[in-house]
């Protein structure tokens, strides 16, 4: 065996576990805080308006660091972002845990926020870096076990911790991990790529920060208010017009923030608009399945979570596998047949009841986490494979910026959805409908159908997905990687 190869690979596989590591940390994070909002209302005697910003304040600061990542990694050492992204992170937490205020704990947030936003743009570029492109499947499929098995355990991990435990102790069990991924890296994690060293764009910076911020904003204000109040209609039309002027001016920067050359790439503009259609459809049904499981069926939030255990486990288990059919097969069929199953599996949830059984439930969820786990990591490796490497960080900050768009308005779609629909059913009720019938049988019934057409709209979403995978093109005969040997640098 070559020494300087085996050295290599150690080196390889020690900043891969590194930064696996701190991933799965910072999204176990970030899946935990749902089931507890209720516990951290209670204790600060604060709305539930004013709890959403929980969810609203970190995704806020997430979403708007995600599309300054690709000036970051170009800037910066691995080495050196990437401590500072988990120190950043693991002082947000330690501010989160012990916080004496509600407005303390939304900083703290916030804080964790700043550094989780860096974290998975900089993994995913140090892949690109690191595997040519015949082998970037099989390591974008182990970053795809550390995205959704953070997510398999969160909900019932939370709910578990919650309803034993103070939810502070969410924050204190994610902060020795975040401390020891910092020691690890300190001593294993090398730099990887070379460094170009581009100005900072401070309008860039200002105009990406008020329309990115305000469109998500927006989306998530549209789940408590009128679609047409300014807090909703108002911050996405906001939203809409900076980031007008944010792309226009970005074509006329020397050196853009976010580039939006990438999109001249077929592939690219085409596997990022599938994963888009995807996103929406998969961050709102991940609501609404906890709003049945506990406003129609009384189940506690660690059942509910048990209950979609299984599906999140599968989606885990069969990434790396996805990751190694991808290498082998290319994106095409593997997305068209994930899409297939999560349209199909989507569609059977539009005939919900109060009757539906919890074995239906599990196993239709569990075959729709399958075709999930053959959709998500392989398009966006499609994504970024269709990309020069000088391009890698900013196709992964737009990739990710566009999935962060994509959830917070598949999530204000969906849900309001579900409110309207509800709503309007409930006025066309007629006395038949409810003779018999007890108000909780009704507001179930009327809640049961609002679900149901929303899931009918996450199913017309999915099918979309699948026309426009039939022009994702085939994997080419002989794959030739972007880049045969990639710098491993020592300092």
């Amino acid at each position: 065996m070559n020494m300087k190869a085996a050295t290599n690979g150690i080196k390889t596989n020690g900043i891969l576990i590194v930064m696996l590591m701190g991933a799965f940390v910072t999204i176990l994070n970030q899946t935990l805080m749902n089931v507890a909002l209720p516990s951290i209302m209670t204790d600060f005697n604060i709305t539930a308006s004013q709890g959403q910003w929980l969810t609203t304040g970190f995704m806020l600061v997430n979403g708007v660091m995600i599309p300054m990542t690709a000036f970051l990694i170009e800037r910066f050492t691995t080495r050196q972002l990437y401590l500072f992204a988990m120190i950043t992170f693991a002082i947000g937490t330690t501010i989160s845990g012990f916080a004496g205020d509600y407005t303390v704990l939304i900083i703290g947030r916030m804080v964790q926020a700043i550094g989780a936003g860096i974290v998975m743009p900089l993994l995913t570029v140090v892949v690109l870096n690191l595997f040519p492109m015949e082998r970037r499947g099989r390591a974008m499929g182990l970053i795809g076990l550390a995205m959704n098995f953070a997510p398999a355990i969160g909900p019932t991990l939370s709910g578990w911790i919650v309803q034993e435990y103070d939810w502070r102790n969410l924050f204190y069990i994610i902060i020795p991990f975040a401390i020891l991924d910092v020691v690890v890296a300190f001593f294993l994690l090398k730099n990887v790529g070379k460094r170009t060293f581009p100005k900072l764009d401070f309008l860039g910076v200002i105009l990406s920060t008020i329309g990115f911020g305000s469109l998500l904003l927006g989306f998530s204000n549209a789940g408590d208010h009128d679609f047409l109040s300014a807090k909703v209609l108002g911050f996405v039309l906001l939203g809409f017009i900076v980031l007008a002027i944010f792309i226009w001016y970005q074509g006329r920067a020397k050196a853009p923030l976010l580039n939006f050359n990438v999109f001249k790439h077929r592939t690219f503009t085409l596997t990022t608009t599938i994963s888009f259609f995807v996103m929406m459809g998969l961050y709102g049904g991940m609501l609404l399945f906890p709003i049945f499981l506990q406003s129609v069926r009384h189940f506690t939030p660690l059942e509910s979570g048990l209950v979609l255990l299984p599906g999140a486990v599968m989606t885990a288990a069969l990434s790396p596998v996805t990751g190694i059919m991808f290498d082998r097969f290319g994106a095409k069929y593997l997305s068209l047949i994930g899409l297939v199953i999560m349209a199909v599996t989507t569609f059977m949830f539009t005939d919900l009841d109060e009757n539906t059984t919890l074995t239906y439930i599990v196993v239709v969820q569990t075959i729709r986490a399958s075709g999930m786990a053959m959709v998500m990591m392989p398009l966006q490796t499609a994504a970024l494979n269709s990309l020069p490497l000088s391009m890698a960080a900013h196709g992964s900050a737009m990739f990710n910026t566009v999935r962060q768009i994509a959830g917070s308005l598949g999530t204000a779609l969906l849900i309001t959805t579900m409110s309207k629909s509800a709503t309007s059913f409930a006025k066309n009720m007629t006395a038949t409908d409810v003779i018999g019938k007890s108000k909780e049988q009704i507001a179930n019934h009327v809640l049961i159908h609002g679900i149901e057409t929303a899931f009918l709209v996450s199913s017309i979403l999915s099918v979309i997905a699948v026309i426009l995978a039939v022009f994702i093109k085939k994997k080419p005969q002989s794959l030739a990687p972007i880049v045969t040997k990639t710098e491993v640098i020592e300092h």
